[in-house]
């Protein structure tokens, strides 16, 4: 059995926040499965089974003990189910990250996610795995805990539906067939928007070439049948 941790916020008014993508990753994965959501403890869970069958038992946990307590929801979980933190893995926002990136890690320090730090401050180690969905900073004046609680941009939303799609994809292969083969798959994920190419300017190659058909076009002009007459008064 393993663990797919979403940490989040509670409550209708953080649903859509950025703070809250790891519930919508973990949504998309009930969603899939077709199961539905009870409460255990001071977690909702979702109990499925990923990959061939008979498939990978694994429990979806939302902690509903807000971001800042979410070690009090997720750590007895593992202690009850017997589980390793290495059988844990947290969906989390990233805010050092930029929106539409995504990334796994083994494990590491919190980074300022308080989620993940009241996690490893129960825990009393950082070795657990990770996914992490950029969000980006702040624009300039923002304040970062505002910017997290913060709603999604209508442009944002179609790259936001890849990223959940794609972010639910890793989870599945990390439980399935483990961190190495996911990060393999997706820890390229990219989904920022290209950059414009600046033309590039002709080369002599090229000009040459365009004032070789002009030339062409001139003198088939020239022809018969194709001159131009010049108009005399009668």
């Amino acid at each position: 059995m393993r663990l797919v941790v979403g940490l989040g916020n509670p409550g209708l008014q953080y649903a859509q926040t950025r703070h809250n993508i790891g519930w919508l990753v973990l949504d998309e994965l009930a969603r899939r499965a077709g199961e539905s959501w009870r409460r255990d403890g001071q977690a909702e869970v979702a109990e499925l089974r990923l990959g061939p069958l008979p498939g990978e038992k694994v429990l979806l946990v939302k902690p509903q003990t807000f971001m800042n307590a979410s070690g009090k929801a997720v750590v007895p979980l593992l202690g009850f189910y017997k589980l390793e933190p290495v059988q844990m893995l947290i969906v989390q926002d990233d805010l050092d990250s930029p929106f539409g990136l995504l990334r796994l890690r083994p494990g590491g320090r919190h980074g300022g996610q308080n989620g993940v730090r009241d996690i490893i401050r129960l825990l009393g180690h950082e070795q657990f795995p990770r996914l992490k969905i950029g969000i980006s900073r702040p624009p300039p004046g923002r304040d970062p805990a505002d910017w997290v609680l913060s709603k999604w941009a209508p442009d944002e939303k179609p790259a936001l539906e890849e990223l959940i799609r794609l972010s639910a994809d890793a989870a599945q292969v990390w439980a399935t067939q483990g961190l190495a083969e996911a990060q393999q798959q997706f820890n390229g994920t990219d989904l920022r928007p290209k950059p414009l190419q600046p033309e590039q300017p002709a080369q002599p190659a090229q000009m040459e070439a365009a004032s070789v058909a002009t030339d062409s076009r001139v003198a088939e002009n020239a022809l018969p049948g194709g001159r131009a007459t010049a108009q005399t008064s009668s």
